[in-house]
């Protein structure tokens, strides 16, 4: 099993490779995954790592789709499988490649390879878990996922799936409610007002 310490040097190494804020984004995916998956019976620390290593394919630089295979191959050939998945399902809570926001930078056969896993998974608790924590996590903190939403059309464009990306991530927040028995965003009340407001 990967530890804490592992994919914290693995975030590191990949950051150092590709600076951006996109692995300050990473720790904070992390530490709300930490914090719902706490709260709704979930492994912490899978919930954790999970979160941290989603994004780990950007070590390969500024890519869009690409980055997604990239973390997958690379988790895939250290051993670590389990969170290799989480790097392909992390940008799909609506199960098509054609959901993806912006440009699909992937080889034909990489494109070929991310849709096949998509049309063949079942997502788990952890799969959901990081979309949701993907879609309320900015590189300053925890925000409502409709800023976020809107930041990454603004980069992106508009996906043709958007609205059934919209409705899916609903349906993750009310999932994680429902598993919460709260609403998942007044676990970071104070943070969400600073970050969306």
């Amino acid at each position: 099993m990967l530890s804490r310490c592992e994919a914290k040097k693995l975030l590191v190494w990949a950051h150092e490779r590709n600076p951006g804020p996109w692995a300050m984004h990473s720790e904070v995916v992390a530490r709300a995954a930490e914090t719902i998956a706490e709260k709704s019976g979930l492994d912490t620390n899978r919930a954790y790592i999970s979160g941290l290593l989603h994004d780990i394919g950007r070590y390969e630089g500024v890519r869009t789709l690409h980055h997604v295979y990239a973390g997958y191959e690379l988790l895939i050939n250290k051993g670590f499988d389990q969170f290799a998945e989480i790097c392909m399902t992390h940008t799909f809570p609506f199960q098509d490649i054609q959901g993806h926001f912006g440009e699909n930078d992937c080889t034909p056969s990489e494109t070929a390879i991310i849709a096949s896993f998509l049309q063949n998974k079942t997502y788990d608790d952890y799969d959901k878990l990081i979309q949701l924590c993907d879609a309320i996590s900015e590189a300053r903190g925890v925000c409502l996922f409709e800023v976020r939403f809107m930041n990454a059309m603004r980069r992106y464009g508009l996906a043709g799936l958007t609205i059934n990306t919209m409705e899916a991530l609903y349906g993750l927040k009310e999932y994680f409610d429902k598993l919460c028995n709260m609403n998942i965003y007044d676990l970071f009340y104070d943070e969400i007002r600073k970050v969306s407001f």
